[in-house]
Order: C-alpha cells, then structure tokens, then sequence
C-alpha cells in the first residue's frame, strides 16, 4: 500500500514577503546604513586594525545580502514539495513532512503574515508566504498535515 501525500490542486508560487514586510525592512535598512555613515564619518575608521576594518565590511556586506534577498524571495508549492529561495533555499518534499502548523503574531498579520511551519523528523522548517494564494494553500497544507496520522 502506497501512502498519498499531499499534493497541491495547481503550482503555486509568489514573494515570501508581503509589501508591508518589504517596506518595513527597507526602513530597517535606510536607517541602518544612514547610523553606519554617521559612525563613519565619526570615528576615524581607517586608523583600526585590520580585522576592525573586517568586521564593519562584513556587516555591510551581510545587511545588503539580507535586503536583497527579502526583496527577491519566492516561495513555491509544487508537486515535489514546498521550496523557498533565498540567501539560503529552503526544500522540504512532501513525504518527508509529518507535521505542519501556521503560526502569526496576533494584531500584526497585516505586516507579519502567518507563517507555514513544517516538521520533518527532527528538525523545523519556516516558509514565508507574501501573497493571499501562498496563505491559502498554506493553510489547506496545515489542515492536510494536522489529519495526518
């Protein structure tokens, strides 16, 4: 006997991040680099070590990956499973999920939407999900999951 996982009735794909969460986190960043050039200009950077020098174009160079990738994310759900692209990809495939839970902040689902959360085995896997379609296949995985014997 061949168990059926969950299959969706079409793809579905679209950004992990909604337009509120992208604003916010293009605010986050403005400020942070504004706070960085004032430190800057500040304190006379170049008379630091080496490794200080490091460390300041490394955090640089991680808050522009960051935004990057909070504009770029996709998320999608397929038939092999639910993949989420990003400064680092997230893939769970469908036979390997055993649970799958949504999970918000109460009173800020307009700027934080619920969240798809998967366990498979022992480990927990988090998807974004920026458009209404996204939620809603995210929340019939979760009712599909939470069945699952």
């Amino acid at each position: 006997m061949k168990l059926q996982f969950y299959k969706p009735e079409k793809p579905v794909s679209g950004p992990a991040y909604g337009m509120w969460f992208k604003l916010l986190a293009t605010l986050v960043t403005a400020a942070l680099a504004a706070y960085a050039v004032k430190v800057g200009l500040g304190f006379p950077l170049m008379q630091y070590s080496f490794g200080v020098k490091l460390l300041v174009f490394g955090s640089a160079l991680m808050l522009a990956l960051s935004y990057f990738w909070f504009l770029r994310s996709v998320t999608s759900i397929g038939d092999k499973g639910i993949v989420q692209t990003g400064l680092y990809n997230r893939q769970v495939e469908w036979r390997d999920i055993r649970s799958a839970k949504m999970i918000g902040i109460p009173f800020l689902s307009w700027i934080f939407p619920p969240r798809l959360v998967v366990r498979t085995g022992n480990s927990f896997t988090t998807f974004n999900g920026g458009t209404r379609e996204l939620l809603i296949e995210f929340a019939k995985i979760s009712l599909a999951y939470q069945m699952k014997p």
